[in-house]
């Protein structure tokens, strides 16, 4: 929120929103205009995205669509604010066979992942950059070969000598120290593309909806599962640092 009261919506794609949900119920910016109380050209610059919303302004459009602030923000998916259930995901991967069976939280998971990790190789993929797919891909195998770790040897009865790295070297942090380095080597590669002006693909949210209408929403709920994640870390450690004074 702005000094003045008002909601910065930094992105095209938010502000359609607006324009959207208005097509859907049928009203004209007129009527939208008299039901907030404003002068017309107000509200279309709203909706064009050229003036910030004020607070008030985005509560009453809230209520008049039905929806969430949270969903005119595009903080969420879903209209009225919840996170994407199971169905809602469509996944890319070939198992189609429901072989994956038990767990809802482990299925949404699996979706969000593949789906995002899809995304993101084709985004990289456009870059042309083979040094930052190669990092970004040795990153996220060395993730994957940690918890896949973690589970193998939760079980006792597995063969402790099956993986080449020894457990007390792995322990020690190992599979750390190359999950670091490989994000030294995705941020030098993409560093080194930009500076010789290679080509980026476009990123804003206009474009990624676009470009990917439904993979894009596994990427925008798993940014914001891990967001939420992070900055809970970094307030609870700021609650205990009051707790010291």
């Amino acid at each position: 929120m702005l000094p003045n009261g008002s909601v910065s919506v930094g992105d095209t794609m938010y502000f359609r929103r607006i324009s959207d949900l208005r097509v859907d119920h049928d009203l004209t910016q007129r009527k939208v205009a008299d039901y907030l109380n404003m002068n017309l050209e107000v509200y279309r610059r709203y909706e064009k995205g050229l003036r910030e919303i004020p607070v008030w302004a985005l509560v009453k459009l809230a209520e008049l669509y039905h929806t969430s602030t949270d969903y005119l923000l595009g903080r969420t998916l879903t209209r009225d604010g919840t996170t994407i259930g199971t169905e809602e995901l469509y996944d890319i991967s070939d198992e189609k066979d429901n072989s994956m069976r038990g767990s809802v939280l482990a299925l949404l998971s699996k979706k969000l992942l593949v789906n995002s990790v899809g995304m993101l190789f084709d985004l990289l993929g456009k870059t042309g950059s083979r040094e930052a797919i190669r990092a970004a891909s040795n990153y996220l195998s060395t993730a994957l070969y940690q918890v896949y770790r973690h589970l193998y040897h939760a079980n006792p009865a597995n063969n402790p000598d099956f993986f080449s790295v020894s457990q007390r070297h792995f322990m020690a942090g190992l599979a750390d120290a190359d999950l670091h380095m490989s994000e030294v080597e995705l941020t030098d590669a993409l560093s080194a593309h930009v500076k010789e002006k290679g080509r980026m693909p476009e990123m804003d949210h206009a474009a990624l909806a676009r470009d990917y209408p439904v993979l894009y929403q596994s990427m925008l709920q798993l940014i914001h599962n891990s967001g939420e994640r992070i900055n809970h870390l970094m307030e609870g450690r700021e609650a205990k640092g009051e707790k010291k004074k």
